[in-house]
């Protein structure tokens, strides 16, 4: 029979370690706002970085300190909210052929106008306009792509690469 005193406590979710734990954890990752501010008010090079330096100390001591304050089960239950938004972000396993071409043209349109681009140039001066939108929207759309062609492309990509006896 086990004694109340050996029963490990469970930390309430809604307690005050779990909300000052949050409020440590969304801090940790705060203080990287203070870069671009820093460099909007025209701080030296040398004060950016050192500000770079002390807040990924910080970050780090922050987040360790999270931990301790919220406990193990407050961590993970931390853990779980955090990486069970990100789950529903996962591609899908399996997609259908229109779909699948679709996803292969936003895949590989991007990376053919990226390699003839100095083709291009070479043979036709001045005819590819040099607006940072249009690579912007070429990048968006390959990442875009490994989504569109779902979780099983990556195990295609993958398969091209390991050598079968």
């Amino acid at each position: 029979m086990n004694a109340p005193d050996s029963q490990p406590n469970a930390v309430p979710a809604a307690g005050w370690r779990f909300k000052c734990g949050i409020g440590l954890f969304i801090l940790a990752f705060a203080l990287w706002f203070l870069i671009p501010i820093a460099a909007a008010v025209d701080a030296p090079g040398s004060r950016i970085a050192a500000l770079t330096g002390a807040i990924f100390i910080a970050n780090k001591v922050l987040l360790i300190t999270c931990i301790a304050v919220m406990g193990k089960e407050g961590f993970q239950q931390l853990k779980s909210i955090v990486f069970g938004h990100a789950k529903k972000l996962a591609p899908a396993k399996k997609v259908g052929p229109v779909r699948h071409a679709i996803g292969l043209v936003m895949f590989i349109l991007p990376l053919l106008t990226s390699m003839l681009e100095p083709y291009v140039d070479q043979i036709w001066p001045g005819f590819r306009p040099r607006m940072w939108q249009a690579q912007l929207g070429g990048d968006v759309m390959l990442v875009a792509s490994f989504f569109v062609l779902g979780g099983d492309f990556w195990n295609k990509l993958r398969a091209l690469f390991i050598r079968s006896v």
